[in-house]
């Protein structure tokens, strides 16, 4: 049998619309982190396997970017700070 909710509990979401696109978090390729460093800065920040963070750690290496998350702007934020923090290279876009 269904429960029957009174419109004093009802929960109501905001639709997501076009422009409601979600954040990525992208590392650009730089000429002064090894590429080890950068391996284990994306386990740490992430908590990415090491077979995950050296595939994105080539990425970034061989195509001068990769996006690393995508999610909400303030998480996003967050994590390019913490990559800041390690000497990474990377900004915050929104998704195409």
């Amino acid at each position: 049998m269904k429960a029957v909710e009174s419109p004093a509990h009802e929960t109501r979401t905001k639709p997501r619309s076009k422009t409601d696109k979600p954040w990525q978090v992208v590392v650009l390729d730089d000429p002064v982190n090894l590429m080890e460093y950068v391996s284990r800065v994306l386990i740490k920040v992430f908590g990415f396997s090491s077979e995950q963070a050296n595939k994105l750690m080539m990425a970034v290496h061989q195509q001068g970017r990769a996006i690393v998350w995508t999610g909400g702007r303030e998480k996003g934020e967050m994590y390019v700070n913490q990559l800041h923090s390690a000497q990474l290279n990377a900004t915050l876009e929104k998704a195409e």
